[in-house]
């Protein structure tokens, strides 16, 4: 399939979070349609892995530091134009275990990138989640719809509840202080370098797949999400970059096909030509007593084709495929004999650096 026309990118771009999955993609496209890239990541769930195929670059600028770091995220935002504001605490099994980190990363974070940026007036494209939307069961979501969010006694709010004060904080910043702020609520990102770690549905059924384990779907299986391939949530994020008429505005990233986690497990069985049992765990033995999960998320995707003529081209059976492709070639020998690396981060990589070769 060919790769997308990414169209115009900025001169000179940060990526918060670009060592993670999407971040890593980002860089890549944005490098390739001519852009100087700097990337910054904690490597708290991104990985230098992602991004080992761009250092030789020269237009790729890479730092491991934490967004916190104030005196470096403010140089990194001099040197650019645009931000993608991609570093957050994701993951339904991350929110679940560490809600001070999830909320602390989320809402801390965004808030010191917002004042950086504001001094400059650079743009800034701030991915959100379908999470925002809540225990909502009006479907397909709008972008005006009103949030339902759960209980602050059940912490698998708490990731929701951050990132929808991510929202309200930058479109303040674009009312009161006129910060060019552009909002992108992303469905179910997937594709190659995503890992299952955090509780991502495809790598981990595609793994459990790949080595003869159970897929495990949690609960009846009868939630529906929708997803979408990478390649198609970059270019929607490049294209809302360059879209004047974008900035102050909130858009759904995604596609309004949805799936259920049972034939997406019984998808991704067919597609391994695995002989893998698919089996249930309740909600309450994979995450904690009580979890509530939405049932349904399925973003209506008008707003983002009216602005930017958004059309998703890659359907689920070749992202499962795509995915499942990725995942033999990580496993595959190389022709020295050995493995192609399955490490997924380096927590002992604490010191701060910037390449550009």
């Amino acid at each position: 399939m060919p790769q997308p026309e990414w169209g115009a990118a900025p001169p000179t771009a940060l990526i918060t979070g670009g060592a993670g999955f999407i971040g890593s993609h980002l860089a890549e496209a944005l490098l390739d349609s001519g852009a100087d890239v700097y990337a910054i990541d904690d490597l708290s769930t991104g990985s230098i892995e992602n991004i080992e195929h761009l250092k030789a670059r020269e237009r790729f600028h890479y730092m491991v530091d934490s967004i916190m770091h104030v005196p470096v995220l403010a140089e990194l935002v001099d040197r650019c134009d645009t931000v993608f504001h991609l570093a957050a605490a994701v993951g339904v099994r991350l929110i679940v275990e560490s809600p001070v980190r999830t909320i602390q990363t989320n809402i801390r974070g965004t808030e010191v990138l917002l004042e950086l940026a504001d001094k400059k007036k650079k743009k800034v494209v701030i991915a959100s989640t379908s999470e925002v939307y809540g225990k909502t069961v009006r479907v397909p979501f709008k972008e005006d719809d009103d949030l339902v969010l759960g209980p602050t006694v059940k912490g698998r709010w708490s990731y929701a509840c951050s990132k929808a004060i991510d929202e309200f904080l930058a479109l303040a910043y674009w009312k009161e202080r006129h910060l060019p702020v552009v909002v992108a609520r992303l469905f179910n990102t997937v594709g190659p370098r995503q890992t299952g770690r955090y509780g991502m549905v495809l790598p981990t059924f595609v793994t459990q797949a790949l080595n003869g384990q159970p897929i495990t779907v949690f609960g009846d299986g009868r939630q529906s999400r929708s997803f979408t391939y990478i390649s198609d949530v970059v270019w929607a994020l490049m294209k809302l970059a360059e879209c004047a008429g974008a900035v102050g505005e909130v858009f759904n990233v995604g596609q309004d096909v949805e799936t259920t986690v049972e034939d997406l497990a019984r998808q991704v069985k067919a597609a391994t030509g695995s002989s893998s049992e698919i089996v249930h765990i309740p909600y309450d033995q994979a995450y904690e007593e009580g979890f509530e999960d939405m049932p349904r998320r399925v973003p209506d995707i008008a707003k983002l084709k009216r602005y930017i003529g958004y059309e998703p081209k890659v359907q689920l059976p070749e992202m499962i495929d795509r995915v499942v492709a990725y995942e033999r070639r990580r496993r595959s020998p190389r022709r020295d004999g050995a493995s192609l690396p399955q490490t997924r981060s380096d927590p002992s990589m604490t010191l701060s650096r910037i390449s550009g070769r």
